[in-house]
Parts: structure tokens; C-alpha cells; sequence
């Protein structure tokens, strides 16, 4: 997360049709990475006047899908709710299983200021956001980073800690578990969502030649700020494809770049006798995060990174689906 409350790369450059007012990025992320069928439903169920479509992409491995939408506040807020009601009744979480840890059918929905509105200003959205989720679908939600409500729930790996099965056990007994808004339980088959404000983040997949998961965990623990490790990181060592990764959140690139963290994995891959074979980032960056003639770069797949950038679909957004 850039510690400022907007993202000096963007300066200056709104959406198309947003005029000179301000601008919120919001991206939810879906627990359904395998059709891509049910997340074109629910993209289409956000699409409203004044948000745009900046990216979507979906991972079969994590079954999970991450979508990236900007516009107007208020505009934003009404189109991520339409898209966890989709959600909820498109998504079935007693028949998903991914390696990505989950609470809900839309599992996480933060809201992120880009231009001319304030984090503060974006915890009201996503509280507002919240509200109308429960008030219309009856899914329970958790407030987390700068929305947090209580500061156990500030971490999202807090909130999500024993994922949507434990969850649905805990919830209705222990007080210290229920939800923000609604509840006790969660939804029977759509479980919960975590609605945050908070900064740009960079999810960063660094991928191993070996099929040991337990290289791909210890190098989490050691590059991750909750160990000791790199400011601003969140790491764990997942199994994708028969290979291990490990998976991080970069929540502030301008203390720590990318190219540190990559050194950091590298080098803590080599001293357990692994090598690095890819770099994946999920979902849009801001110009100021890339590295040229970086090796991680040079290792980064999909499409070219400086098409994904943050002001580049500002500019030119995707067509609805």
C-alpha cells in the first residue's frame, strides 16, 4: 500500500466519462477461477454507468478470479454490490476447493482511492458497501485494513483464518468471530466477504522448479513483514500446477520494490537448494512499480506489463463483457 491518499501515478488521469471528480479503483476477488462463464455473469451484473472495466483474469490453480473496476464513488460502490449478490448465487463454496484461502463466494472487496477522494473518505464507501450487501443478499460481512471495525481485523489473514469452512462453525458460537454486519452465520453457500479501504497493493506469484510445497512455506515465512521480513510484504507457499509457489501481497513498492522482494525469494531459494522459474502478477500495477531491464521483468508472464498498468487501462479500459 502507497502510504499517501492518492496514487501519485495517477495524477491527473481519469476514466473515461468520470470528468474531473473523483475517482475509486475497487477490486473484488471472486472464489471461481475455473469458469469462465459463471465470472462473466458477474462482471456483467457491475456493469453501471460511470465504472469502467480495467481488468479481469482468472487462476484455475487458486480458483479464484480478480477483478479490477474504476469510476465514480458512489458508482463503484453500486457495482461491486450487484457483484457479490451475482456472486452469492452464481458461487456454491461447500463445492469449491483452491489453494487460495477463502471466506466467501466474493471474498475480498476493497475499495482503493486514485484521484481527489481520501482513504478516510474510501472507509465510508466500503462501510457503505457493507451495509447494502447484508440489507440486500443477507451475506455477512467483516470490515478489514483501514475499514476495519476492531483491530484483530485489520490483518485480512486474521479475518479469513480457518476460511469458510471453519468459519461457518465459529461464527454462530463464538462472539469473537461474528461478523461486522449481519450474521451470526455466515451464508450457507456464499459464506462471507471481507469489505477493506486501503492503498495500492502489487500480488506477486513466484513460481519453483520443485514440487515441495514446505521450500515454498519456509520462504514465505522468512520474506513476509510478519516474521521479520521485508516491510510491507505477505507471503505464503501454496502447491499450483504440481509445482510450489510462493504468493505475496506488496502493499507499499515505493519502500519495498519488487526487485528487493525478488532478491529475497531468489536468494532465499537458493540457500534451500531451489531455483525461481517465473514471476506472475495478478491484476494491474501503477507504472511507478515497474523495473525495466529488471529480472524479474524479464521472468514476468502474460501479457506485457507495460500494457497492465494501472494509468494505461485508465485510459483505455476494457470492453464489457
Amino acid at each position: 500500500m502507497v502510504e499517501m491518499s492518492t496514487l501519485s501515478a495517477a495524477r491527473g488521469i481519469h476514466s473515461p466519462g468520470s470528468g474531473s471528480g473523483p475517482l475509486v479503483e475497487c477490486v473484488p476477488n471472486f472464489s471461481e477461477g475455473a469458469d469462465p462463464e459463471v465470472v462473466r455473469k458477474i462482471i456483467l451484473a457491475m456493469r453501471i454507468d460511470g465504472v469502467s472495466l480495467l481488468d479481469w483474469s482468472l487462476d484455475r490453480d487458486h480458483h479464484r478470479s480478480v477483478v479490477t473496476l474504476a469510476g465514480a464513488p458512489q458508482a463503484v460502490v453500486e457495482a461491486a454490490v450487484r457483484g457479490v449478490g451475482r456472486a452469492a448465487e452464481l458461487i456454491d463454496l461447500t463445492q469449491q476447493r483452491g489453494a487460495h484461502p477463502r471466506i466467501g463466494a466474493a471474498d475480498v472487496l476493497p475499495f482503493v482511492p486514485i484521484h481527489g477522494i481520501s482513504l478516510p473518505e474510501t472507509v465510508l464507501l466500503a462501510h457503505r458497501a457493507g451495509q447494502e450487501i447484508w440489507k440486500r443478499y443477507r451475506v455477512p460481512v467483516y470490515f478489514y485494513e483501514a475499514a476495519a471495525m476492531r483491530p484483530d481485523r485489520v490483518l485480512l489473514e486474521n479475518v479469513r483464518r480457518g476460511q469458510f469452512e471453519g468459519l461457518r462453525h465459529e461464527a454462530a458460537s463464538n462472539p469473537a468471530r461474528r461478523p461486522d454486519v449481519g450474521g451470526p452465520s455466515v451464508h450457507p453457500t456464499a459464506g462471507a466477504c471481507a469489505v477493506g479501504a486501503r492503498q495500492f497493493l502489487i500480488a506477486c506469484n513466484v513460481d519453483l522448479d520443485t514440487p515441495n510445497v514446505g521450500v515454498a512455506r519456509a520462504i514465505a515465512r522468512e520474506v513476509r513483514a510478519s516474521s521479520g521480513g521485508l516491510i510491507g510484504v505477505k507471503a505464503m507457499g501454496v502447491t499450483v500446477g504440481g509445482h510450489a509457489q510462493v504468493s505475496m501481497n506488496i502493499t507499499n513498492f515505493r519502500v519495498t520494490p519488487i526487485s528487493m522482494v525478488y532478491a529475497a525469494v531468489k536468494q532465499a531459494a537458493l540457500h534451500a537448494g531451489a531455483r525461481l522459474e517465473g514471476v506472475e502478477i495478478i491484476g494491474l500495477v501503477p507504472a511507478a512499480a515497474l523495473e525495466p531491464g529488471s529480472e524479474w521483468m524479464s521472468l514476468a508472464t502474460g501479457a506485457h506489463l507495460q500494457e497492465r498498468t494501472l494509468e494505461c487501462k485508465l485510459e483505455s479500459p476494457l470492453a464489457w463483457p
